[in-house]
Order: C-alpha cells, then sequence, then structure tokens
C-alpha cells in the first residue's frame, strides 16, 4: 500500500519547534504568568477564541522591545528535538519547508532562519512600539520602547491559519502536512492534506482526539516518515541523515505515532514496515 510524500511542510513553532510559548516568556518577566498563561492554554485548548486573547494578553504586559528579544534566545535554548535535523533532512529531500505561527514575527523570523528556513516562507505577527515611550529623547534608548499595537489579520484568530497556508502554498504542485500542537492549528487543517498533531511539549486532549494522525513522542524524528514516504527513506539511509531516519523507526516501533483513521493507520502501517525492512 503507497504512503506517498508531503512536499510542504507547515510547522507550527511555540510548542512544536520550541519547548515554550512566547507570550509566556514576556509574562514571566513581566510578573503576569498566572493571567497570560490561564489565557494562553485557553486558546490553544479551543476554549476560547484567539481572537478573544491576543489583545489582552499584550495589553497586561506592554513589553518593550528589548523584553520582546528576551524570545529569541528563549527559542534557541529550547529547540524540539530533531527539530533543527527534521528540516535539515526534508530539504536534502528538496522539500518545502514553512513556519506559521501566532507568535511575534521577529522572534519567530530569527528563530526560524537559526533553523534554515527561508524567511520569505515565515509567517508570524508584527507589532508596533510606541516612538514616545521609554527614554526615547535619548538616541540608543530603542530598546526601551513599549509594545503599541499588533498587526491584525489571519494568525490572530483561532480560524486564521488556513488562508496563510493557502497563501503560501498558492498554485504550487504537491501534497501538504501541517504539524502543530494548539486548536488553531487543527483548525487550519481544511487546507492540507493532512494534519498531525503533536504533543510531544504539550498533549492537548481536544487536538488529540481530533487529529488524524498524533506524535506522542518529544522528537520530531517519527514525523519524517510521515512526510518522506518509503521513497524519502529509502534515499537517507546511506547518507549524514541516517541517524535521523534510525531514531524515528525506533521511536515509531515504541508507538510514538497513532491515529483515529483506521484506514490512513493501515496504509501508513504497511508502507512503513515495508520501508523498515529495507533499511534495517
Amino acid at each position: 500500500m503507497r504512503w506517498p510524500p508531503y512536499q510542504h511542510v507547515f510547522f507550527d513553532c511555540d510548542s512544536t519547534l520550541s519547548t515554550v510559548e512566547g507570550i509566556d516568556i514576556l509574562a514571566e518577566v513581566s510578573g503576569k504568568e498566572e493571567e497570560v498563561i490561564a489565557l494562553t492554554k485557553a486558546a490553544m485548548e479551543g476554549k476560547i477564541g484567539l481572537e478573544d486573547v491576543y489583545a489582552k494578553r499584550l495589553a497586561a504586559i506592554i513589553p518593550t522591545r528589548e523584553q520582546i528579544r528576551l524570545i529569541r534566545r528563549a527559542y534557541k535554548e529550547t529547540i524540539v528535538p530533531e527539530a533543527d535535523a527534521m528540516i535539515a533532512a526534508l530539504q536534502y529531500l528538496s522539500h518545502d519547508v514553512y513556519i506559521i505561527s501566532g507568535g511575534l514575527y521577529d522572534p519567530v523570523a530569527e528563530f526560524g532562519v537559526h533553523l534554515g528556513v527561508p524567511r520569505d516562507r515565515i509567517r508570524a505577527v508584527k507589532i508596533e512600539y510606541d516612538q514616545l515611550s521609554g527614554r526615547w529623547w535619548e538616541k540608543g534608548n530603542g530598546d526601551e520602547l513599549e509594545y503599541l499595537s499588533y498587526d491584525h489579520g489571519p494568525l490572530t484568530i483561532s480560524d486564521g491559519k488556513a488562508q496563510i497556508v493557502e497563501e503560501l502554498r498558492g498554485d504550487q504542485k504537491g501534497r501538504s502536512l501541517l504539524i502543530g500542537d494548539g486548536n488553531s492549528d487543527f483548525r487550519a487543517s481544511r487546507a492540507v492534506e493532512l494534519f498531525v498533531g503533536f504533543g510531544g511539549v504539550e498533549s492537548r486532549k481536544s487536538v488529540r482526539e481530533k487529529a488524524p494522525v498524533f506524535l506522542h513522542s518529544k522528537s520530531l524524528a517519527p514525523l519524517l516518515a510521515l512526510v518522506v514516504g518509503p521513497a524519502g527513506m529509502a534515499q537517507l539511509a546511506d547518507t549524514p541523515h541516517a541517524p535521523l531516519m534510525e531514531k524515528a523507526c525506533k521511536l515509531i516501533d515504541q508507538g510514538a505515532i497513532t491515529f483515529t483513521d483506521e484506514r490512513l493507520s493501515e496504509k501508513f502501517t504497511t508502507a512503513y514496515q515495508a520501508v523498515y525492512s529495507r533499511t534495517r
């Protein structure tokens, strides 16, 4: 039974490529953890709309440019295991990799570029700073500028990621896959051929129960088998990316991937077992 590859791979950022939520980093440095983290959790689980909390969280914090830069460092220090290796392997096989995030653009974009994703394939939320905040009159105090407003768009509402997927994909050929941990990621599943829920950082019940495929491991390695299919797995066997493939197989054998769609499960299992027997 054939398992075709997915040419276009869309990653969420927070709690998918990084183990942190950027907005929570800001909440911690501003002393607003309890209020902001509760709002984030409710939105990610689909209990309230992202559009209902986006402005509230930033207004509660009013971060400075310097504080937002802390997210950049936090992302780089908390990369999900094998996230960078996964992106490298996919690009080695000429897959197109994208990042779509409801996080703030500057830290998300810098993190994405650090992982090897082209900047023009990264989408996140841009913000504006109050040019009359802090010691604005002193040269070199741009880091003290405070948050003023954000770009209201598809990534600041619960049902907006699908629009960004469609814009980035355009009329390009090839199947697409999206992986993410939150409700807004699942809602974007209508714009791709396959949605993979990720529970390696936060296993959210609402996503776990609805996603056709769910990845339970802390590592992203098992995603490789879902994306590249049998032909891609075989191509990686004698390359520097072989260790990633081997880890993917090990974790899959330990039950890292589950399905809510029996037909999909049978299709993947048959294809995977055929590849596994050839590459071991």
